[in-house]
């Protein structure tokens, strides 16, 4: 059981970034961004009001507990802004790769942070990731997109990066916090964070901030915060099955990488589709081996 619910929570990721997509195209990324933002907040807002109701702030009512989730929310709030930019503007059959590309990322930084030791099977994972990483950079040159001189392709990196440092801090956060506690404070602070921001950044450099791009309402914009709870939820629950294996279910979740590829093929048609079908197996391989380096 846990395994359907660890494959709900891929497509639920998959359609994410779909959803994603198409709400940026010739879109303001700073308001959809802080709209997901409010979305967010208000899906996990029955979460916010039972600690409210329980005569509770949360987090064991500590200032400290608060500050790390502050933390937590800028970490992330920064990952999603720079993938929000690079998804806009990069296709999906290259942002989607680089993006599934995590957790060699966060495997590396176990290795330097919490000194675990990686076998043989765990190393040529991560090798085959950067070589898809490398080859995804080859591909992306052809279409426009040099790592040389694309800043959409390192926004891509950077948020993939981001995302790698966030997770790693989530082991510190979830040996302290419940799962669902952490997600909803952290929400409504990346709400408060980037509303604070445009409110800023509108009195003072609206050009410079590109808060003056036209906004365009469309109705995947909630859908961007529906499938990344969903897909949370869905994550959270398989774990807490009897004989859930978090090295599996976070395989089967960057699987969500397919789905966005496929549209990008089928949907948009976009170009030089054999050469990143070999990249995205290479990727495959790579988070295999990560994953049978691991039981």
């Amino acid at each position: 059981m846990w395994v359907i619910f660890a494959l709900f929570s891929a497509l639920g990721l998959g359609f994410y970034d779909v959803v994603k997509k198409l709400s940026l195209r010739a879109n303001n990324v700073l308001l959809v961004l802080l709209l997901n933002t409010v979305f967010s907040t208000l899906l996990m807002s029955p979460v916010l009001a039972g600690n409210l109701m329980a005569g509770s702030f949360g987090l064991g009512d500590s200032v400290r507990g608060h500050l790390l989730i502050i933390v937590k929310a800028v970490i992330v709030l920064s990952s999603w802004l720079l993938g929000y930019f690079s998804i806009k503007h990069l296709p999906l059959t290259i942002q989607g790769p680089v993006n599934a590309t995590r957790p060699v990322l966060v495997l590396l930084g176990a290795l330097l942070i919490f000194g675990e030791r990686l076998n043989a099977l765990q190393w040529c994972g991560i090798l085959l990731g950067f070589a898809s990483l490398y080859l995804v950079s080859r591909i992306g040159a052809r279409e426009g997109f040099s790592i040389r001189s694309s800043r959409w392709l390192w926004m891509a990196g950077g948020a993939t990066m981001l995302g790698a440092v966030s997770a790693l801090y989530d082991k510190y956060l979830l040996g302290l916090y419940r799962p669902l506690e952490v997600q909803a404070w952290y929400s409504l602070y990346q709400c408060i964070i980037m509303s604070t921001a445009i409110v800023v950044m509108r009195r003072t450099h609206p050009e410079a901030a590109g808060v003056a791009t036209a906004f365009t309402w469309r109705w995947t914009i909630p859908c961007i915060s529906l499938f990344l709870t969903l897909a949370d939820l869905a994550y959270f629950y398989s774990l807490s099955l009897d004989g859930a294996m978090i090295s599996i279910v976070s395989m089967i979740r960057r699987g969500s990488v397919l789905v966005s590829f496929a549209y990008g093929v089928i949907v948009l048609h976009e170009r030089n589709v054999r050469a990143k079908l070999a990249d995205l197996s290479i990727l495959l391989i790579s988070l295999i081996l990560l994953v049978l380096g691991s039981e």
